[in-house]
């Protein structure tokens, strides 16, 4: 199936299937300082690359996790308050209400006049072992829906690598991913994937398709996207790889 991506900033990508409009971790402000909690902070040096307003009706909102910045601002929050529907962690649904909260594996079903679309949680870890009581958690997707010719579409949401991206690679057949890297990163710790451990990814999935998201505008982010095209050429996967100029309409098949 043809589809249209929108990388819009960070981690945020619109979505355009026939009948169904997507949007993941809506980050959408201006400018700011940022605090994280147990004094991480960072700056966001620049907005999105296409504004909220221009942003069509959202009938999914897929959030991997509520309690950073970098993932959901203020101004993200405001278009989940409109969106058909909000996919995101357990914890998250209890903050933000209205919102359908997953564990790893739990699927959801979404259903509209043209699409049937399955959700399904994938497992993610934010940073480095017992990190999980500091950063809180945090889920990555799995979208299936008829008529796709490569596998699933995988959104891994902030995670470094960890046996879990193993465990998707057995249940699911997955045809394009879109990685989270940039390796976020304090005191020395990675907090997402740099373009190596996204490179592992990738091949361990067996996707056809990779799509780096998640790797400027932020300060914490320690990992020059310079280095993305090398890591990926390393394992043979380059010709698999699609950057997405930011802000334009981009046609895949997914």
């Amino acid at each position: 199936m043809r589809a249209h991506l929108t990388h819009v900033g960070t981690a945020t990508v619109l979505v355009e299937l026939p009948g169904l409009t997507i949007l993941t971790d809506p980050v959408l402000g201006g400018p700011c300082d940022c605090h994280f909690g147990f004094g991480m902070r960072s700056r966001h040096v620049r907005g999105p690359y296409v504004a909220r307003a221009a942003l069509p009706p959202i009938d999914v909102a897929l959030v991997s996790h509520d309690q950073h910045e970098d993932n959901l601002d203020a101004e993200g929050r405001a278009v989940l308050s409109s969106a058909g529907a909000v996919i995101t962690t357990r914890a998250a649904a209890r903050r933000l209400g209205s919102a359908v909260g997953l564990g790893d594996f739990e699927t959801h079903v979404l259903r509209t006049a043209g699409l049937e679309l399955t959700i399904t949680a994938t497992p993610a870890r934010h940073g480095p072992p017992l990190s999980l009581p500091f950063v809180g958690p945090v889920i990555g997707f799995v979208l299936e829906w008829p008529g796709q010719s490569r596998g699933a579409l995988y959104v891994s949401g902030d995670t470094v690598w960890f046996g879990g991206i193993g465990e998707i690679a057995r249940r699911k057949r997955v045809g394009t991913a879109i990685l989270h890297l940039g390796r976020a990163g304090y005191l020395g710790a990675a907090f997402t994937m740099d373009a190596a451990a996204g490179a592992r990814a990738a091949e361990e999935l067996g996707a056809h398709t990779i799509v780096p998201v998640h790797y400027d505008d932020w300060t914490h982010f320690t990992e020059p996207q310079t280095n993305i095209e090398p890591a990926f050429a390393a394992r043979g996967l380059a010709d698999r790889l699609v950057r997405l100029e930011k802000g334009r309409r981009t046609e895949l098949e997914l």
